[in-house]
């Protein structure tokens, strides 16, 4: 899609921008959290939890909401109008401008209660009660250990993902695995006495270790903060703010032979921010600044070509699908038998050589027409496979044709926010972004406060870099996406723009 230069001007320079900033006056701030996991929907492995930190600089006031919920508003439990309406009820009391009103989901796949927009007005003016003067502190730690990118870079120079809906590639077809932003982004606010009120922690990682069937859960994010909040005491809350984490998973996320455990990864993640958090300094008089801007992405036009690329690579699959005089019952056997035995897969050497003394071949004979029958099974599995990967990844794209084909207009409102609370800054995004969207941008920035949050104030879906949403490979992250390869040049100029006046 080619954008004419009058509205590439138009996208960037949108509807709103709002720059409010005080330096110089005394920073306030009030911290509170409330339960919003929904205890009827089976067992609860670990609660959900709203977190809200107020903050208050001479006439300037704003909240960074936390909640451990799939997303704001478009999927799971929290309803589209979820922002608006806490917005509408925080600008009456206690009077927070909605601009300032900043929301992010952790993206965990916990299922929160139906009233989860009333327990967050709730908590928010608890929050405000809450009012304290507070010292503030910016760093930075580094964790490694616990994500991993689920992109791969396959040989044929496609990428494909890794998700539990569908079967990893053949390994001999991988050629390279996508970067990891090891980074945490880290905000520390003390009371004047020097007691720890807050920190805000910034990671890219979905939060998606714990499958369902273990129960409701916060994911690894929930066991980190709770391992910072136990530790720093004092009442102190920790507030996870999901990153650029589009495209990262947990590490070892397919494995299948133990339980999946978000635990040990939520305890490696909360060790790596206390280490960093307590050599933080803090101090008074920080500068509060929260700026707003809407921009307007250009909705993807692309779908049907998508889709029929899909469908005739379905075709060509099936069609490559051979007859076979075994079933899985007689095929995982003889497998075994050749693997473990290339050269006598039917029987002892002994009858082999007992047969060829005789002048027989018949083991021989046979030996070959079960490899050819076992090499047709294994190429149908792993057409299987690949069908599989397509049609799940196919129906993302029809969903979000029939949706781009009923919408009213040809591009996406989306809101960007940029807080800065001392030398910390935090640029949002409504969309999962990837992590080499945040990486890029973090580096352009040029500085060592500057972080990036997706999955903030709304939601619309997933947000590649243009060379992944021009895949062949069809993943997750290009097929569950509703904007044309320009959103990105447009978001990034954007965002930049942002910190850079913060």
């Amino acid at each position: 899609m080619q954008l004419s230069p009058v509205l590439s001007v138009l996208f960037v320079a949108s509807v709103l921008f709002q720059p409010d900033f005080v330096a110089g006056e005394q920073l306030r701030a009030g911290v509170a959290r409330i339960d919003i996991t929904d205890r009827q929907a089976g067992h609860v492995n670990d609660p959900c939890y709203a977190k809200a930190l107020v903050l208050q600089s001479g006439n300037v006031s704003a909240v960074l909401v936390t909640v451990d919920a799939v997303a704001i508003g478009e999927i799971g439990r929290l309803r589209s109008n979820f922002l608006a309406t806490i917005r509408q009820e925080l600008e009456q009391s206690p009077g927070i401008p909605p601009s300032h009103v900043i929301v992010n989901a952790s993206h965990c796949h916990g299922i929160v209660r139906a009233d989860t927009d009333q327990l967050v007005i709730q908590v928010v003016r608890e929050a405000w009660k809450n009012l304290t003067p507070v010292k503030v502190g910016a760093g930075t730690a580094n964790e490694t250990r616990i994500s991993e990118n689920r992109r791969l870079n396959m040989k044929d120079g496609s990428q494909v993902d890794m998700r539990r809906a569908y079967s990893m590639p053949p390994d001999d077809e991988v050629a390279s695995v996508g970067p990891i932003d090891p980074q945490i982004g880290l905000l520390r606010l003390d009371r004047e006495d020097g007691r720890p009120l807050a920190v805000v922690y910034n990671f890219a990682c979905h939060p998606i270790m714990n499958p369902p069937s273990k129960g409701n859960s916060a994911d690894y994010p929930g066991f980190a903060s709770a391992v910072i909040e136990d530790s720093l005491g004092h009442g102190a809350l920790a507030l996870f703010v999901q990153g650029c984490g589009g495209d990262i998973n947990p590490v070892r996320y397919k494995e299948v032979s133990r339980p999946p455990d978000a635990e040990p990864l939520g305890n490696l993640l909360g060790n790596s921010v206390l280490r960093a958090v307590r050599e933080i300094q803090t101090k008074g008089d920080a500068q509060l600044a929260v700026k707003q801007q809407q921009i307007s992405l250009p909705r993807a036009a692309d779908f049907q070509k998508r889709i029929s690329t899909i469908e005739a690579e379905q075709g060509r699959l099936l069609r490559s699908l051979k007859p076979t005089n075994i079933n899985f019952k007689t095929f995982l056997p003889l497998l075994i038998q050749q693997r473990m035995s290339p050269d006598f897969p039917s029987h002892y050497s002994q009858s082999y050589l007992q047969d060829k003394a005789q002048g027989r071949d018949e083991l021989e004979r046979l030996d070959k027409e079960n490899r050819t029958q076992v090499e047709a099974y294994l190429a149908n599995i792993h057409a299987m496979e690949q069908l599989t990967r397509l049609n799940t990844n196919l129906a993302l794209l029809n969903k979000h044709r029939a949706a781009a084909e009923a919408a009213a207009v040809q591009t996406i409102d989306v809101e960007v926010c940029a807080l800065r609370v001392g030398d910390f800054k935090l640029l949002t995004f409504p969309g999962e972004l990837t992590v080499e969207i945040g990486l890029g941008i973090k580096q352009s920035a040029k500085d060592p406060h500057a972080f990036v949050a997706g999955y903030t104030n709304g939601y619309i879906y997933y947000s590649p870099t243009v060379a992944q949403r021009m895949n062949k490979g069809f993943a997750q992250e290009d097929c569950d996406c509703i904007v044309a390869p320009e959103w990105q040049r447009i978001f990034e100029s954007a965002a930049l723009e942002m910190l850079r006046k913060l």
